[in-house]
């Protein structure tokens, strides 16, 4: 690593480690994540999601999409209180979070939006394939949202430094050219992506999940849905870790 690029490096996982500066608006992802940790009435989660619309019609959406994937025709959720219901907490957070970080990637400067929305195109036909693939298989117990949440997050690590990058280059007096962020996220992939999982306080099953997902850990459990990722992220040659 040369001396430029260690700089970079440094400054860039420095950004990662400020969860308002990545992920921006906090006023529901704060209160939402306190009343997950307190476990209690799912009333108030439904009153926290219901006071963004645009994040109750998301939830929706991607309830009714990973449920009906795969040509499986399942009923609808026709509320967002059946949604959130059969999401479950730990879905939901996750599906919030990446809807506030799809909209923070909005207010990115070109040439950084553009190279982000191509990661997070990735990211969604990674989510499609692997809940496809899930509906396919047979004598497995996986929920199809701990799939796609997990999914989301394929190549998480990539977004955030790119984020993050971008947030340096507006805020240094010196302009980094992508070149350097390139060849980081090349070669240091894998501590960029773990250091945002640990930054960003996502739950640790997710993590966990991440890791069997990307070949990083081994799991016997045969309803994992690392391992239905896993099988997406080899055949697309996005995994952490080759098999």
């Amino acid at each position: 690593m040369t001396d430029l690029e260690h700089q970079v490096f440094t400054q860039v996982r420095a950004i990662i480690a400020n969860e308002e500066q990545v992920i921006g608006r906090r006023g529901i992802l704060i209160p939402l994540k306190k009343a997950i940790i307190a476990d209690g009435d799912i009333r108030n989660v439904i009153d926290i999601v219901s006071s963004d619309p645009a994040l109750a019609a998301h939830l929706l959406w991607r309830s009714n999409s990973a449920a009906n994937a795969g040509g499986v025709v399942s009923s609808k959720n026709r509320s967002l209180k059946d949604a959130l219901v059969r999401l479950g907490q730990v879905n939901i957070y996750r599906y919030a979070f990446t809807f506030y970080l799809k909209e923070r990637l909005d207010e990115l400067p070109q040439p950084y939006k553009k190279l982000v929305y191509g990661y997070w195109a990735l990211t969604e036909s990674i989510a499609t394939d692997a809940v496809d693939s899930l509906h396919h298989m047979d004598g497995v117990n996986i929920n199809p949202d701990e799939v796609q949440t997990l999914a989301l997050f394929s190549v998480f690590g990539e977004i955030i430094a790119l984020t993050a990058f971008a947030y340096l280059n507006a805020e240094s007096e010196q302009s980094f050219p992508l070149s350097i962020i390139k060849s980081l996220i090349d070669n240091q992939k894998q501590t960029l992506t773990l250091e945002a999982f640990d930054s960003l306080g996502l739950d640790e099953e997710l993590r966990e999940e991440f890791m069997i997902a990307h070949n990083l850990r081994q799991t016997r459990n045969p309803d994992s849905p690392g391992l239905v990722l896993r099988r997406v992220l080899s055949m697309r040659n996005q995994l952490l870790n080759p098999l």
